[in-house]
């Protein structure tokens, strides 16, 4: 079984827990995930099965979209819920259009610093384990962007908003920066992941749908010619597949990029343009 099935993520799971229910369920090793998604956040994690294991370097540069609570008025540790509340401030009288106004504020390329509870690794160690240590770490601020963002709506001081973004960004860092514009303090009480890049809840099955029932994973699973269907197709004759197996370049006047490789019809793997040389990248 080769390929990506979409799990909507319940609370309480790690991104690794899902792939160990899903080796268990198909008696596999080959199983990876592109993309963490917090243990508090539900929502798309695409799960990479058998040879699509090969392609999590595609996947993980992808847009993502949430949709997010921030809960005003408290900030706390881990900046969302699960976290001890270190700052209470109160609220102003806000109307939908300073909100709106706010929100517009974010867009763009910038750059944000990562919450100290993170999963992103110091020395061998992730960088929350530093934190339930109490030792400060020094996390370096990374360039992000906010492509889209909306207000959903705004009822007893939490705000629901729809955010389209690129890799690396930090839902909860995002939501205490929206309360800090506002003049109060902040954090982020739900969070559900809603698109990967053209991964969506439409395509998910829920996680315990899966437990034990490996044939569900059979009928939802997308497969990798059917995932790059919009690139564009070489076909290799016998002679030229040999090579292109065999590693050498092969010479085509294509535009640089990903290409969908065929040998009579018969989908073989991926290959990679640079200057005019067609090189195998993964091969089924």
């Amino acid at each position: 079984m080769n390929g990506v099935v979409i799990i909507d993520k319940s609370k309480g799971y790690t991104s690794h827990d899902v792939v160990n229910i899903i080796r268990k369920t198909l008696n596999m090793k080959k199983v990876g995930h592109a993309g963490t998604l917090d243990p508090n956040a539900t929502g798309v994690l695409p799960i990479l099965i058998g040879e699509a294991t090969k392609i999590s370097k595609y996947l993980i540069e992808h847009d993502k979209t949430y949709v997010a609570e921030l809960a005003l008025g408290n900030k706390t540790t881990t900046g969302d819920s699960e976290g001890k509340i270190i700052e209470e401030k109160a609220v102003p009288k806000l109307t939908i259009d300073e909100i709106e106004k706010t929100l517009e504020e974010c867009l763009g390329k910038q750059k944000q610093k990562p919450p100290a509870y993170s999963a992103i690794k110091i020395n061998g160690k992730k960088a929350y384990e530093y934190a339930r240590e109490g030792k400060e770490i020094e996390l370096e601020e990374r360039e992000i962007e906010i492509h889209k963002i909306k207000l959903i709506k705004y009822e007893n001081e939490i705000i629901t908003f729809e955010v389209n973004c690129s890799k690396g960004t930090y839902i909860r860092v995002l939501c205490e920066d929206i309360a800090k514009k506002l003049k109060t303090v902040g954090n982020m009480k739900n969070l559900r992941r809603t698109k990967v890049d053209n991964f969506n809840l439409g395509q998910a099955v829920a996680l315990e749908e899966i437990k034990g029932n490996s044939s569900i994973v059979g009928e939802k699973i997308i497969s990798i010619e059917k995932i790059f269907e919009n690139q564009e197709r070489i076909q290799l004759n016998e002679y030229k597949l040999n090579l292109f197996l065999n590693g050498v370049k092969l010479t085509y006047n294509k535009p640089n990029g990903v290409y969908r490789i065929y040998n009579e019809n018969k989908f073989i793997g991926l290959g990679i343009i640079e200057n005019n040389l067609l090189k195998r990248d993964i091969v089924i």
